[in-house]
């Protein structure tokens, strides 16, 4: 099939490259405009772009696609299917509708809970124990659409955002090729959306990330991992920021008012007293150092009853 392809972010990639491996033809890349980055502030591309541009597919990078001129430069194209994966512009129901299979998307849950932004971290934060990637046929809707394929994968105590955001990344790129080998067998089976299970995953902010230890030991590592790589819990040690990459809980009961440091360990971690239970802080970083290892952050420093917060 002609196949055109609107991603950004690295999630993107793994299933770009699957497309390209196959034996269908990436006729077109759509990706958001260059953006400034790093500490230059120089113009950077996306890293689909980037992937198009060493395969010499033709890349287009409209602000929008509201624009006539953009849309009847899209329908050009002539496209069998269209692919999404985390583009970030919404499309309106003329590019819906050009392609001839209309436009598939690969959303990072398993819809309907957790349609919008951030449903990796709202899946972390909120305990679930699986996620996965669902296929879906878009609609004008924000992920409403009818679902064409799931896949699942276990979310562990232990697992931050960004792990399960490279794996859902590569389980993301399969479920899309044994979708469209389904698409041309004609046997998908389009499965509504129930509405009675619909949860939204809102759009991740930084005030979300300074930790209140009075809340328990359980929710507070969840948000550690949660966070983990944006926007990364934190919390003040006196007047620095110290923020936290990963940690464990300990439901043991502690006596110790919240915040308050009670124990430290290189092996365990720096041990913290939570409204439930404790919270073993076991990678964290300092304002202009790079995250380390707690026993490295112990080494010649300690914390041992001070508050934190």
């Amino acid at each position: 099939m002609k196949i055109i392809y609107a991603g950004t972010p690295e999630f993107a990639v793994p299933a770009l490259q699957a497309l390209l491996d196959s034996e269908h033809h990436v006729i077109a890349v759509y990706t958001q405009p260059d953006r400034p980055a790093g500490r230059g502030r120089k113009l950077t591309a996306s890293p689909v772009k980037l992937l198009a541009q060493t395969h010499e597919i033709p890349v287009y990078q409209p602000l929008n696609l509201k624009d006539k001129e953009a849309q009847a430069e899209f329908k050009a194209l002539q496209a069998d299917l269209m692919v999404v994966a985390a583009y970030g512009l919404i499309l309106p129901k003329q590019i819906l509708e050009a392609p001839t299979h209309g436009c598939l998307n690969i959303h990072g849950s398993l819809l309907p809970r957790w349609r919008g932004a951030a449903p990796i971290q709202r899946a972390i934060a909120a305990g679930d124990e699986t996620t996965g990637i669902t296929i879906m046929q878009m609609d004008i809707g924000l992920d409403t659409g009818d679902m064409l394929y799931k896949s699942e994968l276990p979310i562990l105590p232990s697992n931050t955002a960004s792990e399960i955001h490279d794996q859902l990344a590569e389980l993301g790129a399969d479920a899309l090729m044994k979708t469209i080998d389904l698409l041309e067998q004609d046997a998908l089976q389009p499965e509504p959306q129930a509405e009675d299970a619909v949860t939204y995953a809102s759009k991740l902010s930084k005030t979300e990330a300074i930790l209140d230890w009075s809340h328990s030991a359980t929710t507070l590592v969840r948000l550690v991992h949660a966070f983990n790589a944006w926007p990364v819990a934190q919390t003040k040690v006196e007047d620095k920021v110290l923020r936290i990459w990963r940690a464990s809980a300990d439901h043991v009961p502690v006596k110790e008012s919240a915040g308050t440091v009670i124990n430290e360990s290189p092996e365990q971690g720096v041990q913290v007293a939570c409204g439930e239970g404790s919270v073993w802080l076991e990678e964290v970083q300092l304002p202009g150092k790079r995250p380390m290892q707690i026993r490295d952050f112990l080494n010649g420093r300690s914390l041992l009853g001070q508050t934190l917060g």
